[in-house]
């Protein structure tokens, strides 16, 4: 029963439509699938309709783009109210600011020659979805500048690129209590990604286990031993949830369907912690 919690579409920063990334999971042999697209839920419905049809089990998210200071930090959000009316103005607030940030950071790499503009980029953008700079790489890599997001990534849109431009997201702490009000579940997502700037520390995550955060992301990708273990180790000690997942993206990332899973006791947990939607079984 594999359970892979932390997916996007392209009604966020995936190459492939929300009813694709279902079609791709159901031919993965995987059971039960999170849609998780970054400051949206646009994308559930077409999901939920092809999960049914799949006979595959949706579980409706958000990844929640927050800020501490400097560092950035995703809250999953498992199972809200999408109708909640403060994470519908987070939410909102949020996609504006990245709206804004993207042209920003265009026109600052335009003036220092990089081939890129505002319209290739929004070209790249599904109508309605929320925008981020993978869009700004995927426009290198349509005009032929780049080969892969991750060249675009490396060379110019870092977050320590002098054309990196921040966006409005809420303090984690914040984010959790409005999950929470929401009927949703929160889980912190690779806390300890090393690619993502500075790990968040155990500091933070107490703050957010004392808001009342559920879970932590603690099988990922760009999680070493070490940072399994740490945060394993973390989360029995705060009692919360572990959780595992891909954070697939299509052809945007290199990682893949189910390639870290989550428990189906700690699906059923986080079911049981939830009251804003419910679970979409076949």
């Amino acid at each position: 029963m594999p359970i892979d919690l932390h997916t996007h579409s392209s009604a966020s920063d995936g190459t492939e439509a929300p009813a694709l990334v279902v079609e791709r999971a159901a031919e993965a042999g995987i059971d039960t699938i999170a849609l998780t697209d970054h400051d949206t839920t646009m994308g559930w419905d077409e999901a939920a309709a092809t999960a049914r049809r799949l006979g595959v089990t949706l579980v409706r998210g958000i990844e929640v783009s927050c800020t501490r200071g400097w560092q950035s930090i995703h809250l999953l959000a498992y199972l809200p109210d999408d109708r909640h009316p403060d994470l519908v103005a987070e939410l909102e607030r949020a996609r504006d600011s990245r709206d804004h940030r993207l042209d920003r950071m265009v026109e600052k790499m335009a003036r220092d020659g990089i081939p890129v503009t505002v319209e290739a980029v929004r070209a790249e953008v599904e109508d309605g979805a929320t925008v981020g700079r993978p869009h700004i790489a995927d426009a290198l890599v349509t005009s032929g500048v780049v080969g892969h997001r991750d060249e675009a990534f490396a060379r110019w849109l870092g977050n320590d690129s002098p054309y990196y431009v921040p966006h409005y997201a809420p303090d984690p702490v914040r984010a959790v209590e409005i999950v929470r009000a929401a009927g949703g579940v929160p889980v912190i997502a690779h806390a300890w990604s090393g690619t993502r700037g500075r790990v968040v520390s155990d500091r933070v995550i107490r703050e957010m286990a004392d808001a009342g955060m559920a879970g932590i992301e603690v099988h990922h990708r760009d999680h070493d031993e070490d940072a399994v273990a740490h945060l394993g180790a973390l989360a029995r000690r705060l009692r919360l949830l572990a959780t595992g997942s891909s954070d697939y993206h299509g052809e945007g990332k290199l990682n893949r369907l189910g390639e870290h899973t989550t428990d189906p006791d700690v699906l059923a947990a986080i079911e049981d912690l939830a009251s804003g939607t419910e679970v979409v079984r076949p």
